[in-house]
């Protein structure tokens, strides 16, 4: 299908397996090495000749139709696949075409989802509004009560789905024991791994079944897309594949060309996300206009042991609650300069945004606060600006407050 492709984990010449680093630059295959090319081309093309009779359309390796196949697509695919460590791979049009793929092509009326409260506000929309549509049941396990998700788990359950560190209170949630649930009545766990990227964690690794990303964000890393990813263990995604051809959320090849070109600095970008957003929180945590800095750990002893234990960095999102509510935060946007104010994350330059009039607009100030979501909270995605810039630009916007 038009997303497809393998991961390839394969060795180098002395044995050993490449680091992340390595991968990133040389794990998306090249389909087409004509006149020696370093850089695979584009296959800009919305249909391919034919080889044969129609009767040869559609035999494997062959492409007739790219919302059915690509190599540029499947190029993505497989680099994605590998840098997360999957066996498979397919790559869509947004974050939420993946998203979509993966649950409405594998639920059906009668199934039930158990999902995580605080996820993205669209993931929220999907589930809470579109899928009782469907007939299918969502049962909610809240952010206070993850680390008893078996509770929530029946006979109906086919699909679980987590997000770790979450949007935008970044919590961070145990993903052995959700897939660990998730195995335990024949379900598969799906986490959104937009936030941690495979450079800080590898869901996969911990037993989740599924891993989406919305690769508009650090995947693609330069605010110039729109791209989603699908990642697998095994060959289950094939059984979305009929699906994902009649959804039509199909990744334009040109998107899916900067995006293989993007992921070669994936590590390179997000090693100095996580070192700036260190810096912040180190720097602004105590300040007197700043009720709280949210980031992966810091809300509890037990947070930091399992993100210790299930992540090699915390990533470039750094969440700051001013005191003063939506007025001060208002102020505070209103002040910075060299941040700018953006839906949106994961780029090399550092943006900021308010989630109740951004990514989780459609829920309502009840649902917000009880999801964590303060009315004065600033959602920050550091860039890879220097980390004295980004100081001296918070510092001076939070005198205005």
């Amino acid at each position: 299908m038009n997303r497809r492709a393998r991961g390839r984990r394969g060795t180098d010449a002395g044995g050993r397996s490449p680091g992340i680093d390595t991968l990133a630059v040389h794990a998306s295959d090249r389909p087409d090495r004509t006149a020696g090319a370093v850089v695979a081309p584009i296959f800009q093309t919305s249909t391919f000749r034919y080889p044969a009779a129609y009767s040869e359309a559609g035999k494997a390796g062959l492409h007739h139709y790219t919302r059915l196949a690509n190599p540029t697509l499947a190029q993505a695919a497989g680099a994605i696949a590998r840098l997360e460590g999957g066996q498979e791979g397919r790559v869509f049009a947004s974050g939420m075409g993946a998203l979509s793929a993966a649950i409405l092509g594998r639920l059906r009326a009668g199934d039930e989802v158990v999902a995580l409260e605080d996820l993205y506000g669209n993931t929220v929309t999907l589930l809470s509004r579109e899928l009782p549509r469907w007939g299918i049941h969502v049962r909610w396990v809240p952010g206070e009560e993850s680390a008893e998700v078996e509770r929530f788990v029946g006979e109906r359950t086919r699909l679980l789905v987590l997000e770790s560190p979450t949007n935008p209170t970044l919590r961070v949630h145990d993903i052995e024991r959700w897939a660990r649930a998730a195995r335990s009545v024949g379900a598969r766990l799906l986490v959104d791994n937009t936030f941690a990227t495979p450079v800080n964690q590898r869901p996969l690794t911990l037993g989740a079944g599924m891993v989406m990303h919305s690769a508009t964000k650090y995947l693609g890393g330069h605010s110039d897309i729109l791209a989603g990813a699908l990642v697998s263990p095994d060959g289950s995604l094939s059984e979305l594949d009929a699906f994902s051809a009649t959804l039509g959320a199909t990744l334009d090849p040109l998107a899916a060309f900067l995006l293989v070109r993007g992921l070669k600095t994936l590590p390179l970008r997000v090693r100095r996300q996580n070192e700036n957003a260190r810096a912040l929180v180190k720097e602004f945590s105590g300040h007197p206009k700043v009720r709280e800095i949210l980031y992966p750990g810091l809300h509890s002893r037990e947070e930091e042991l399992l993100a210790r234990r299930q992540m090699t960095g915390r990533g470039g999102m750094v969440s700051i609650v001013l005191r003063g509510g939506l007025p001060a935060a208002r102020r505070f946007l209103s002040g910075l300069k060299v941040v700018t104010v953006a839906s949106s994350l994961g780029g090399v330059e550092s943006l900021v945004s308010l989630p109740l009039l951004s990514s989780h607009r459609q829920m309502s100030r009840a649902e917000r606060l009880r999801r964590g979501i303060d009315d004065g909270l600033a959602r920050l995605s550091v860039g890879i600006e220097d980390a004295s810039d980004l100081i001296a630009d918070l510092r001076s916007a939070l005198r205005g407050v």
